[in-house]
């Protein structure tokens, strides 16, 4: 089962899917609400946006073709091959969108009109950071500076947006580039909740004489796996080994009912985290 969800969270279909929903999403967010408020959004496409409404030529859509030429050439050498097709793919789901989708929601406050771009963008890109693609443009740029010069990759995209509202503010409307960054605040946190949604799993540490009993029921019932960690009582100086062990949000309730049923005097730990990779959980992301 797990070879076989693996497969097909790789397979092309999926990932086109995914990369169609995701972009597209993020297109209406910025056609529908961004540009008719004149907001800017981070990155290359923030970058076309502001082009855009400085110098009065070219659409946004074609703005974004136009630097992310470059940008492709230079990562056809420095990352995969097929990171490099899907990503080229939604770049042009993002651009076609953007330049033939005609959809406008009629949000008159600036600031409310900030909030709910950043929520369909955020939740566009969530998406597109589900597939094995991106949407071109910094995303590129940051995984090949990564992988040739080891920059960290949220290192020079905070870099490049700093220096992009920067130029903002000093060539732009200040008041639009404030509301841009409310914009971007809630796409962040909308984008990070949606790319993390299916990741996130609860590390449980427990502390119990009757460890052995507890694992076996968490390796039968909850069908999850253990580890034992040795450790020493920091009181009494005591060898005891801990339980740990990593489960699905929905499984914490029928844990702590194994746990309690053996020990209703353990002493457990439990943690959200971030990200689980490994067998049956997550997988790790490839760029080639």
């Amino acid at each position: 089962m797990y070879h076989a969800v693996r497969t097909f969270a790789k397979g092309v279909p999926w990932n086109l899917f995914l990369l169609t929903v995701g972009c597209g999403l993020f297109a209406l967010g910025v056609k529908a609400i961004a540009i008719p408020h004149e907001f800017i959004s981070g990155g290359v496409f923030g970058t076309a946006l502001l082009l855009h409404y400085t110098t009065g030529l070219f659409s946004p859509a074609v703005w974004n073709v136009l630097l992310n030429v470059p940008i492709f050439l230079a990562g056809w050498l420095f990352v995969g091959r097929r990171f490099f097709f899907y990503s080229l793919y939604g770049l042009a789901v993002v651009s076609v969108a953007t330049q033939y989708l005609h959809v406008a929601i009629p949000i008159t406050d600036p600031i409310l009109a900030g909030i709910a771009a950043g929520c369909i963008c955020g939740l566009g890109l969530g998406i597109v950071l589900h597939s094995l693609g991106c949407d071109g443009g910094l995303t590129i740029i940051s995984i090949a500076l990564h992988q040739r010069y080891g920059i960290a990759i949220g290192q020079f995209s905070l870099i490049y947006n700093i220096t992009l509202f920067v130029l903002a503010f000093s060539l732009y409307s200040p008041d639009n580039a404030l509301y841009s960054l409310i914009m971007i605040f809630v796409y962040s946190k909308v984008m990070d909740s949606v790319s993390t949604i299916f990741n996130q799993r609860k590390m449980v540490l427990v502390i119990s004489p009757r460890h052995e009993a507890i694992r076996q029921d968490i390796l039968n019932q909850l069908h999850r796996g253990t580890t034992l960690l040795s450790a020493c009582g920091g009181f009494t100086g005591e060898q005891r080994p801990v339980l740990l062990t990593v489960v699905h949000n929905y499984q914490i309730k029928m844990l702590e009912e194994v746990i309690f049923r053996h020990d209703e005097h353990a002493f457990v730990i439990i943690e959200n985290t971030l990200n689980v990779l490994g067998k049956g959980f997550s997988c790790v992301r490839h760029y080639d």
